[in-house]
């Protein structure tokens, strides 16, 4: 069996999208499990634009478990994310 390696360097400042193809951010920092010397998330700066940014409200990072990556090569491919159904509030008559 072969083994790879990269650099984890080589992750940062690549954009990520899903598998639906929406675009969700750019990498700009990583958690490692020392232990395992393995990726344990992804932090994802997320623009308005992006789908994270719908989700979360304008937040600006989103971590995302590393169980969700798909791929990595010129850019990351993540595992589609539905955002949560928000039921908008309707204005009721005040009675006075």
């Amino acid at each position: 069996m072969a083994i790879t390696t990269s650099n984890v360097l080589d992750v940062f400042n690549k954009d990520v999208f899903t598998t639906k193809g929406f675009y969700a951010g750019k990498v700009t920092d990583c958690e490692i499990d020392l232990a395992r010397f393995k990726i344990r998330a992804l932090v994802v700066q997320s623009s308005s634009e992006s789908i994270f940014g719908k989700i979360t409200g304008g937040k600006r990072g989103v971590i995302i478990p590393y169980t969700l990556v798909q791929a990595i090569g010129d850019i990351v491919i993540i595992k589609h994310v539905e955002s949560p159904e928000v039921p908008q509030e309707t204005e009721q008559p005040v009675e006075a």
